[in-house]
């Protein structure tokens, strides 16, 4: 069984108290249509796990399949580097179709980003943080998006709400 390496810290982009008892990692690609249905099921599981739950992205953008992928990874970090991660992960996922330069350039205006911000991103500025997240997946085992870790623990089932949900359950108790 993959363990997650390294495990969750503080530079994680995180929801969710620190000390839940279960941590649930994502490994995503903000242009992969399997995590695009992924995110509606880690939605519905945080709403069901409640407090229970910490929701940890790492980025794991596949370039040479997604053209668009690391731009959009690029754009959530300018939006991370003034407190709107969060808010960019939902609107690239629910613009999943919509990636090209013009539309991420759009979402930066609708996010109040500064016009300087998504230039400084498109020329590396977050690279390193992009690439530390990838490497920290190949470390861990990952070959594809999304992957999935609960409590550092590669999770190889379905990726359904309640197939996850289960697991995550099951996690809680021990």
């Amino acid at each position: 069984m993959s363990k997650l390496s390294p495990s969750v810290g503080p530079l994680d982009h995180s929801q969710g108290a620190i000390d839940a008892p279960v941590t649930l990692v994502e490994y995503s690609d903000f242009e992969c249509p399997y995590c695009g249905a992924m995110h509606g099921v880690i939605t519905a599981v945080q709403h069901a796990m409640g407090e229970n739950l910490r929701f940890v992205f790492r980025h794991f953008p596949l370039t040479e399949m997604h053209a668009h992928a690391l731009h959009a990874a690029q754009f959530s970090e300018a939006a991370a580097a003034v407190g709107k991660f969060w808010e960019a992960h939902t609107m690239l996922y629910e613009n999943q179709r919509s990636l090209g330069d013009q539309s991420l350039a759009q979402y930066a205006a609708e996010l109040g980003l500064p016009p300087h911000s998504l230039t400084a991103a498109f020329s590396g500025r977050y690279d390193e943080r992009i690439q530390s997240d990838f490497a920290s997946g190949i470390r861990s085992g990952v070959h594809g998006t999304p992957t999935l870790f609960i409590n550092g623990h590669l999770y190889g089932g379905e990726h359904d709400a309640r197939s996850l949900l289960e697991a995550l359950r099951d996690a809680a108790k021990r």
